[in-house]
């Protein structure tokens, strides 16, 4: 009761009061103009955090990460254009219900699944905090390292298709980090004799150039579009009410939610995804799925808004960011020389109760907030791209230069820009570089340090938790090169009918072969079901 007493104290206080209601308001508009989200916006914004207390810095990018995900669903619903990445499952069901004239009734639908999946997660959470404060002080260096490896190994093959691609970028960024002075014994590495390169790569001037400057040159790029706009008439609250009679579909998402953000390297897409994939197959109207599905809808908000309290956890417990935006977020932690990991929660557990408090907080004001502001909210979707790329140029380039009054800072932020503009279009991850960054130099101190204790190879995961991460990285690897096995054959076995089923000889040999593999699994079954029998009559 002392610890939920004083963190109320800490979310008391006016400044912090004031980040939060900033946050939450700032974040729902930057969700809801297309083509910015929350990246960007924290990019631009994470400079300035630093000359503010940790608390109020963490609690504004917490407020536009948690409410970003609210605003995105506006343009996704209306115009068919998701306001940020992850909204992009909502345009499946609603923007049909936009299109057959039931606006308001998607949007305030959005908005309460948003409500429930961030509320659920956050409970879930405070409820988890003292297991966590037991968990956390078992990882010491081996451990945090095998951790580090397993985020960012989750990384990679969560880019499916792009597995070799997104290793090549984090090797990248692993690269970058290692530019400067070493952590340890603080000798020169890779500077080829500059000064500027003594002080190593800015993880803010990577992150600024790869999201911000990169995004402002899409948006500079791209013509404006012309966007109607229907009109909205009526209550917000109706979504409610309606979100009660879906509430299994509306609690497994969630829960989806919170599992997969916990998860370093998962995060919304694969929540979105399974939590729609469930709600469809279990029902009773699977057809309506993607032509305007409430069940639909409630599925892909809820699963994505619990996921940032969630995502949270290994950051907190571990240090160990599971996305881009965690990983900006880490940086204000290590600029005010907060470490998060096993001593923040053994230490300053009422800053860990205070966050959850503020994303708890931050989802009723929220959804306070649109439900009696959508109609005048919902004029943002038509500010130009050109000038919203121009404002994103000129603020990033002035936070770059506030970090060290440093042209040279620019120049290399215009040069990552660069680099992350042809990712964009060549629809290639740029998130892999800053994970690379982040989660290579937490590698690098953690391996030296475990390895002081270790004489064999073996030693390094003769302690239960660092086994049983050992393990896990063992099972995604191996399913990882299964399923590219898998890909593979399903390649070669479109190649193969594709070729063969332009001839009338071709066609004919192509039944044949489905109909000795249809025999065959026949026969295969039978052997099983007899196999099985004679097992059974052993006992």
């Amino acid at each position: 009761m002392d610890l939920l007493i004083s963190a109320i104290e800490i979310l008391m206080r006016w400044d912090v009061a004031l980040a939060l209601l900033a946050g939450s308001v700032g974040g729902v508009l930057i969700g809801a103009i297309p083509g910015v989200g929350p990246a960007v916006a924290i990019a631009i914004l994470l400079p300035a955090t630093f000359s503010m207390d940790p608390i109020v810095g963490l609690t504004v990018l917490l407020g536009i990460y948690g409410s970003s995900m609210y605003g995105g669903a506006i343009p996704a619903i209306l115009i068919n254009t998701p306001g940020t990445a992850v909204n992009a499952l909502t345009t499946y069901d609603g923007y049909p219900m936009t299109a057959r004239g039931e606006p308001r009734r998607a949007l305030s639908l959005a908005y309460s699944a948003s409500f429930f999946g961030g509320i659920f997660s956050v409970i879930c959470l405070i409820l988890f905090a003292p297991v966590l404060a037991k968990i956390a002080p078992m990882f010491g260096s081996r451990e945090i390292f095998l951790a580090a490896l397993l985020g960012l190994l989750l990384v990679v093959v969560a880019h499916r298709g792009q597995a070799l691609i997104a290793g090549g970028l984090a090797a990248f960024g692993i690269f970058l980090q290692t530019i400067g002075l070493e952590p340890v014994k603080y000798s020169q590495r890779y500077t080829f004799g500059s000064d500027f390169l003594g002080g190593g790569i800015n993880l803010i001037v990577v992150v600024l150039g790869l999201f911000a400057l990169s995004q402002a040159f899409v948006l500079l790029t791209d013509e404006d579009e012309k966007i109607r706009l229907t009109k909205l008439r009526g209550g917000m609250f109706q979504g409610l009410r309606e979100l009660g009679r879906h509430p299994r579909v509306a609690s497994v998402s969630a829960a989806f939610g919170v599992l997969m953000g916990m998860i370093p390297g998962v995060g919304e897409f694969t929540a979105q995804f399974m939590s729609y994939t469930y709600a469809q197959r279990t029902s009773k109207r699977p057809q309506d799925f993607g032509r305007g599905s409430s069940e639909g809808l409630i599925a892909a908000e809820t699963a994505n808004n619990a996921v940032p309290a969630a995502a949270m956890v290994p950051l907190l417990a571990l240090g160990i960011p599971g996305e881009a935006l965690t990983a900006m977020m880490l940086s204000v932690f290590y600029v005010h020389n907060v470490v998060p990991g096993p001593g923040l929660f053994q230490n300053q557990m009422d800053f860990v109760v205070a966050l959850y408090l503020a994303l708890l907080v931050l989802n009723v004001l929220v959804l306070v907030f649109l439900l009696f502001a959508t109609r005048s909210l919902i004029q943002v979707v038509r500010i130009p791209n050109r000038f919203l790329g121009v404002c994103i140029l000129t603020l990033s380039f002035v936070g770059v230069y506030s970090l060290r009054n440093s042209a040279a800072d620019c120049v290399m932020a215009a040069v990552f820009g660069v680099l992350g503009y042809i990712l964009k279009r060549l629809s290639m991850p740029s998130v892999p570089i800053v994970l690379g960054m982040v989660l290579g130099g937490i590698m690098e101190v953690k391996l030296r340090a475990g390895m002081a204790r270790v004489k064999e190879p073996l030693d390094f995961i003769d302690r239960p938790v660092a086994f049983i991460l050992f393990l896990i990285i063992i099972v995604v690897l191996a399913i990882h090169v299964r399923r590219v096995l898998l890909d593979r054959k399903e390649v070669k076995e479109a190649e193969w009918q594709t070729k063969n089923s332009s001839t009338r000889f071709g066609r004919l040999m192509l039944r044949r072969r489905n109909s000795f593999l249809k025999d065959r699994g026949k026969v295969v079954r039978a052997r099983h079901s007899k196999l099985l029998r004679r097992l059974t009559g052993l006992f």
